[in-house]
């Protein structure tokens, strides 16, 4: 008999707030050299079809691996793993955990345990990336951080207690190996670098776009405690993630894009899904959340409001920080030219006294010893 996991949604209740017991996960924006080392490689090797070549058959596989990876990422390793919006059974839930992996983004519960850290602490200094901390860094830089390589289990105890969600989580890299092997024995070398590693670098920036620029660009409809926003390009780019301040806003919802309008193919392909029994007990938004907190009908944007704040924050602490800098590089700039006119004005001591000690004194002048006056002969000498 095939169960179907139930475990709770831990993230978030159902009107989307974080709990009161969030851990504190402060950013170290320290880059580890050595894990950077496979993330340039996947960037430069596409680049090798100059000296192969392109083919249909390599812009075939390129579209395909992007689309279906694309919405592995969305569909199973976001809505599902992070944020539990339907339920599976157990095979299922491995098969998508595994189909996950071949996005080389690790396992799903180091994705998951870090989204959730995402939403817990949302645009504020502990937020594992926030644009307040700079766009290349929630772009990627975080990715590559030394403290984000290990997954931290207590987040994700929902699905821990699984152990081949653990295998497959810690042994994530089986999965693309496969993938590019089969590729390069469909396509050949040309396939390989562009229809596998260009599709998959192409799948990175798209994920990452979500990170850095739906928090930049676009329309705020929801008052969040952050600064997420809805882009329609990005929407189309990641098959409905771009409806990101929707989102933020209902996190437990399964599908992203709220009205018709509102592309979100990745809630289309689960709702095929959920026909067929594999997706099941969708958890859909009530009427009433989404029109609550709207901007447009006097909500206070509390979540732009507070990020400002913060920024002008981290911007008053950087002046100040830099002025005691400056102020501390002067002094020791005075120190030093202090003790410079110092050691010169002791080596310019010590030259006149070698020059006094050089230089022979005169000889005092003899003193004429007073003569005595001759004696008189006296008349009684012969």
């Amino acid at each position: 008999m095939i169960t179907t996991v139930t475990a709770t949604r831990s993230p978030h209740d159902e009107t989307g707030n974080p709990p009161d017991s969030a851990a504190a996960n402060t950013a170290d924006h320290t880059i580890d050299k050595a894990r950077s080392i496979p993330s340039l490689l996947f960037h430069i090797l596409p680049f090798g079809v100059f000296f192969t070549g392109i083919k249909n058959t390599d812009l075939a596989i390129f579209a395909i691996l992007y689309l279906s990876r694309i919405f592995f990422i969305t569909g199973f390793y976001h809505r599902y793993f992070s944020h539990r919006s339907y339920k599976m059974n157990r095979i299922a839930t491995f098969a998508a955990g595994f189909l996950g992996t071949t996005c080389v983004q690790k396992g799903p519960l180091w994705w998951a345990a870090h989204h959730r850290d995402h939403h817990r602490c949302s645009d504020t200094e502990n937020d594992v990336h926030s644009p307040i901390q700079g766009f290349w860094w929630s772009h990627m830089g975080w990715i590559l951080a030394k403290n984000t390589k290990k997954t931290d289990y207590d987040k994700v105890k929902d699905w821990a207690r699984y152990p081949e969600l653990v295998w497959l989580n810690k042994y994530f890299i089986v999965a693309p190996i496969l993938l590019g092997i089969a590729v390069f024995f469909i396509g050949g070398p040309s396939a390989l670098l562009f229809g596998f590693f260009g599709s998959t670098v192409a799948v990175w920036h798209a994920t990452f776009f979500i990170n850095s620029l739906a928090h930049i660009l676009g329309t705020r409809r929801f008052a969040t405690d952050d600064t997420s926003r809805n882009f329609f390009p990005l929407a189309l780019l990641t098959l409905g993630e771009g409806w990101h301040n929707n989102h933020h806003h209902l996190p437990y919802s399964m599908k992203s894009g709220l009205y018709w309008w509102e592309i979100d193919i990745t809630y289309r392909v689960l709702q095929v899904l959920s026909w067929v029994r594999i997706v099941k007990h969708p958890h859909m938004p009530r009427p009433a959340l989404i029109a609550s907190q709207r901007i447009d009908q006097g909500a206070f944007d509390a979540g732009t409001c507070r990020v400002n704040c913060t920024k002008a924050r981290l911007l008053l602490s950087a002046a100040v920080e830099q002025n005691l800098n400056e102020s501390q590089r002067i002094t020791e700039r005075a120190f030093r030219t202090i003790d410079k006119d110092l050691l010169a004005l002791r080596e310019n001591l010590d030259k006149l006294s070698l020059q006094k000690t050089d230089v022979s004194s005169p000889e005092p002048p003899h003193e004429t010893q007073p003569q005595k006056p001759a004696r008189s002969k006296s008349r009684f000498q012969n």
